[in-house]
């Protein structure tokens, strides 16, 4: 799986080239500057690119641009964003585009290599992974509000990528019941219950960056991302 980066920071892109060439992965080309990501997404045509959100000169949000822009170019190009901290607007203007194939985690994810490579492989099959603590800020507004404590875990789980599989394991609940929560949620958020994958978790993952905040970080959110 070829592989674009955009990071400045020599020693955290070197590290990950070598963690990604002995999981499978190929670096095909290392950008430093926003720039050069879009040169290298044109050149290489990569199957998933990783993103840091700041990039030189300014260090703001030249990376977030970079991505939304070169998906507008590319249209499903999955991209994999890193940041040092939550920052809830970048994750929104990511999530602008719901057409799956889009992640957000903080840094400190990569050293959970297997939680990260994970992350990276469902990404590049068009798939969605967000940060639970990123998830956490975007719980928020007057519907999420409406949800029981359970329905909420349900529909962070679901943001991260989680299949109803994977939700009944981790909340230690039947398929019946994933089911029915999952029918509340849609119904409390006014969103049609649709076929269960990535179309669902991206219209969710659409509704809360509408509706973004802050909220308490969920139970389950301390604990690593599963598939």
């Amino acid at each position: 799986m070829r592989v674009v980066l955009a990071e400045d920071n020599v020693l955290l892109s070197s590290g990950l080239e070598l963690l990604l060439g002995s999981r499978g992965f190929e670096v095909v080309a290392i950008a430093t500057d926003a720039p050069g990501f879009r040169t290298a997404v044109e050149t290489h045509r990569p199957d998933v690119t990783i993103v840091d959100v700041r990039l030189p000169p300014t260090f703001r949000d030249e990376g977030i641009r970079a991505a939304v822009a070169a998906r507008r170019a590319h249209p499903g190009l999955p991209v994999l964003v890193l940041s040092q901290y939550v920052e809830q607007e970048y994750a929104g203007r990511l999530l602008a585009d719901a057409r799956g194939g889009i992640g957000y985690l903080l840094k400190d994810r990569v050293s959970r290599v297997a939680e990260f490579t994970d992350a990276l492989r469902r990404v590049a099959d068009g798939g969605t992974a967000m940060d639970p603590e990123v998830i956490a800020q975007l719980l928020a507004g007057d519907p999420v509000d409406a949800l029981t404590a359970r329905e909420r875990e349900v529909l962070a789980l679901m943001a991260e990528g989680h299949d109803n599989a994977a939700i009944g394991r981790r909340l230690v609940i039947t398929d019946n019941a994933v089911h029915k929560h999952i029918g509340h949620v849609f119904m409390k958020l006014g969103l049609s219950v649709g076929d269960s994958g990535h179309r669902r978790v991206r219209a969710v993952l659409a509704y809360l960056r509408r509706h973004g905040g802050t909220a308490p970080e969920p139970a389950h959110a301390r604990s690593p991302t599963e598939r």
